[in-house]
């Protein structure tokens, strides 16, 4: 019998999550995580719980907006070295929503593996933004190429991260962010104290501080006033913006 060939995987973008608009005028891709190495199927739909959690927080904020949000169905699993499979995966998205929407704001929201895609993909001449969620991100090696940061130019940056995460340094996060500040003043990065990689203690806060951010840069909502001053205080200030408990409960009175 002749060898069935193995059928070629295709990135491709998640169905909208909620009603989809008549007219977009923004549009939110979500990156999920994944595995440094790894040629296996994406991982299954309730890997991705917490992106589309946060997918459908944005979606009703910015649902009178004109807000598309859609998850990012990855050709693989991992990232795979200099392939880089996830980072293309999310310029291909950013590709395929300028393609169905014209020419609207993107912002790219990643999680874990898919914040070191959305950072590397942030150059893309549709984004505008790019929040980056626990990010993973490689040991610093002086034998290997540093992460780069100046295809962030241009765009507004938040990084987050637990302090006690036990899967991603935030120590990487930081200095990385750092780097960043100095190519990109609109740069800045809120620490989640006492928080681990899933962020679970402290997940209404961060959920609210993502639609504070992704409803600013696509819309030009006013920030709340923490995140205001992350964004013009000088580093280190605004790279260890504690997240505070309860963030987002009174934000709409602190607006700038």
């Amino acid at each position: 019998m002749a060898q069935q060939a193995t059928p070629v995987r295709r990135v491709r973008l998640g169905k909208a999550i909620g009603p989809e608009p008549t007219a977009v005028s923004g549009v939110v891709l979500l990156l999920p995580g994944g595995d440094e190495v790894s040629h296996r199927k994406p991982a299954p739909l309730l890997a991705t719980s917490y992106v589309r959690t946060l997918g459908r927080r944005l979606t009703r904020a910015g649902r009178d907006d004109g807000l598309a949000t859609h998850v990012v169905r990855y050709r693989y699993r991992g990232w795979n070295g200099s392939a880089a499979n996830l980072a293309s995966d999310a310029l291909w998205a950013a590709d395929e929503a300028v393609r169905r929407y014209g020419d609207v704001p993107v912002c790219l929201v990643g999680v874990d593996m898919g914040a070191r895609a959305a950072l590397h993909a942030g150059g893309h001449e549709a984004v505008n933004s790019v929040l980056a969620i626990a990010p993973w991100l490689p040991e610093e090696d002086m034998a290997a190429a540093p992460e780069p940061v100046k295809q962030l130019a241009g765009r507004r940056v938040l990084f987050v991260h637990g302090t006690n995460d036990e899967r991603t340094d935030p120590e990487l996060s930081f200095r990385l962010a750092e780097r960043a500040k100095k190519a990109n003043r609109d740069v800045c990065r809120f620490e989640v104290h006492s928080d681990r990689h899933a962020l679970h203690q402290h997940r209404d806060e961060v959920l609210a501080l993502a639609q504070d951010f992704v409803m600013g840069v696509l819309f030009g909502r006013a920030f709340s006033r923490p995140v205001a001053d992350a964004f013009a205080a000088p580093p280190p200030l605004g790279l260890r913006m504690p997240l505070a408990s309860g963030f987002g409960k009174s934000s709409h009175r602190q607006r700038c």
